[in-house]
């Protein structure tokens, strides 16, 4: 019967890569002192690589709520011209039914 898989929570995985990374503990030993094989740690090693630029980005800035304002804007410009238009069909409509008059 197959061992049963353990799963690693991401502060458990990154106290492991802490240990080779910061503490300079060799690869070989800090799988050991974990039950963890050498593949998966360095696909750990990679997916921190990898990902962690993201954590790293700046938020979203000026030029960003720049651009959601315009858009903002240019919404709001929209939907009024449409309550505008909508308006004017709605007095023509009732132009109309004044002089068609009661049916």
């Amino acid at each position: 019967m197959p061992a049963e898989r353990r799963h690693f929570t991401g502060a458990q995985k990154m106290a492991i890569l802490r240990l080779h990374l910061l503490e300079h503990v060799p690869i070989s030993e800090v799988c050991q002192r974990n039950g963890l094989q050498p593949t998966a740690f360095y696909l750990w090693q990679k997916r921190l690589f990898e990902e962690g630029a993201a954590l790293l980005e700046r938020p979203a800035g000026r030029s960003s709520r720049g651009a959601d304002a315009r858009q903002t804007e240019a919404l709001e410009a929209k939907l009024r011209e449409k309550n505008e238009v909508l308006a004017e069909l709605v007095t023509e409509y009732m132009a109309i039914k004044k002089e068609m008059g009661p049916l």
